[in-house]
């Protein structure tokens, strides 16, 4: 019998521990979005789904619904925002002229640059409050908790 068939018991006070801090990571995180989102004046969307652009230079709107984890119909929404904004840009697909991809503009590549510069800065002032062992042991702790959430979630689906 291995670790994982056998039933290990956890103690009810370090589950309430584990989902109040997570609960509060989870919450800190929105109020970053929410704040994300007033700083650059964009709809959290929008401000999400700008991001995907990072490293692309084209994506489509079925692999933006994918990575944002949307209906087409809503990245479409999204999608019209960025144009009117003059963010992204449609073209034709080159091989394919029944598929339009998306890209930045100028002006979206700069506002994204904008944004992973904030996003860098402020995670640099997080991680500037923990010695170097201490980063080490939570980088390393918090690597361990994405693969078992990972994990958790393959289970449920």
């Amino acid at each position: 019998m291995n670790n994982k068939d056998m039933q290990i018991h956890i103690p009810d006070r370090d589950v309430v521990e584990f989902q109040g801090l997570i609960d509060a990571l989870f919450l800190c995180c929105q109020e970053r979005m929410q704040y994300q989102s007033e700083r650059f004046a964009l709809p959290e969307a929008e401000l999400r789904c700008l991001l995907q652009f990072r490293n692309e230079r084209y994506l489509t709107a079925k692999a933006l619904a994918g990575r944002l984890n949307v209906a087409k119909s809503r990245v479409t929404k999204i999608v019209d925002g960025l144009l009117r904004r003059k963010l992204l840009e449609r073209t034709d697909d080159p091989e394919d002229s029944r598929v339009k991809l998306l890209k930045l503009t100028p002006g979206g590549e700069k506002l994204v640059l904008k944004i992973v510069s904030f996003r860098t800065e402020l995670h640099c002032k997080v991680l500037d409050q923990f010695s170097l062992e201490q980063r080490s042991l939570l980088l390393n702790g918090l690597s361990q908790l994405r693969r078992a959430m990972e994990s958790v979630k393959e289970m449920l689906i």
